[in-house]
């Protein structure tokens, strides 16, 4: 025998819009308004949680007048802005022992101790990472116009700017048409050397 759900079903579905249609629109707080309630507004620093629900035109007038700080003297409200910079944490100055603090037993204390302890596990954590070998520096990619102009000269991948010069003065001398009693045999030499000398002295430092 087939039963029938279709109403049970519909029964129980929820539709959010219409159940939000269904029920009874709060009325502003604002004494003397019967507008709908559409925004919250802070009922003050001692009551975080809770809110007053205003039409937008009595929570715009209510903003204007709201002050966090109301009750509090001016030295008040600097201690509270200074201790907003770190989430009204506590902190310690530098080379302080915090390990020294001892623990009483309440929660505050509790508090200040945990962060004691990971502030002194980060730290510690930190001090490791220092310590761990430094990672030896790659050696210089050599390319291959680079490579070409070493091989002219007569030079290996380590030589240095000072290097370069010198052996550049000695193949000169030894190249020369002036130092061969004017034989220009080898001047196409002294071409590729006169070459590779002027490219790796603008690569090499």
């Amino acid at each position: 025998m087939l039963i029938d759900t279709s109403e049970i079903f519909d029964s129980i579905r929820i539709n959010k819009q219409e159940a939000q249609e269904r029920q009874p629109a709060a009325l502003c707080e604002w004494p003397g308004c019967q507008n709908k309630a559409t925004h919250p507004a802070p009922k003050g620093r001692d009551n975080a949680r809770a809110y007053w629900h205003f039409c937008i035109d009595h929570v715009r007038q209510y903003n204007q007048s709201y002050n966090f700080f109301s009750g509090m003297d001016a030295e008040a409200v600097a201690r509270y802005q200074k201790d907003a910079l770190t989430g009204h944490r506590p902190t310690w100055k530098m080379g302080e022992n915090i390990s020294a603090h001892k623990m009483t037993g309440s929660t505050a204390n509790f508090e200040d101790d945990w962060h004691a302890l990971c502030t002194l596990v980060e730290l510690n954590g930190r001090a490791g990472a220092r310590h761990r070998a430094k990672a030896e520096p790659e050696a210089r990619k050599i390319f291959n116009v680079e490579g070409n102009a070493l091989q002219v000269m007569g030079l290996n991948a380590n030589a240095t700017l000072g290097d370069i010069k010198a052996k550049y003065r000695a193949l000169v001398k030894q190249h020369h048409p002036d130092a061969n009693g004017g034989d220009r045999s080898t001047e196409d030499r002294l071409v590729e050397i006169i070459k590779a000398y002027q490219y790796l002295k603008t690569v090499v430092r």
